[in-house]
């Protein structure tokens, strides 16, 4: 008769979470970080489709905003990925 795991032993394996607090608070960062960067993309806009608006063209929407969107896809990345120790 081959052994059966006891249900002790399986419910043991299904209390632990994939991800930690620590990597929770990590994706929680991440996605603030990328609304941030699409909140430095946002605006630019004109009223008039006729006039053209060099607002557009800033160096806070071409290098900036691109440059936080990824920290924040790289701080998702490190948060799924990444092992912390729990204390």
């Amino acid at each position: 008769m081959a052994n059966k795991p006891t249900q002790l032993s399986s419910q043991k394996n299904t209390d632990k979470m994939a991800l930690g607090v620590k990597n929770i608070r990590f994706m929680i960062a991440g996605f603030l970080v990328m609304v941030a960067g699409f909140l430095l993309l946002s605006g630019g806009g004109s009223e008039d489709p006729q006039v053209f608006n060099y607002a557009m063209f800033d160096a806070r929407r071409l290098v900036a905003a691109p440059i936080v969107i990824v920290a924040g896809i790289v701080v998702e990345i490190v948060a799924i990925m990444g092992k912390f120790k729990e204390n």
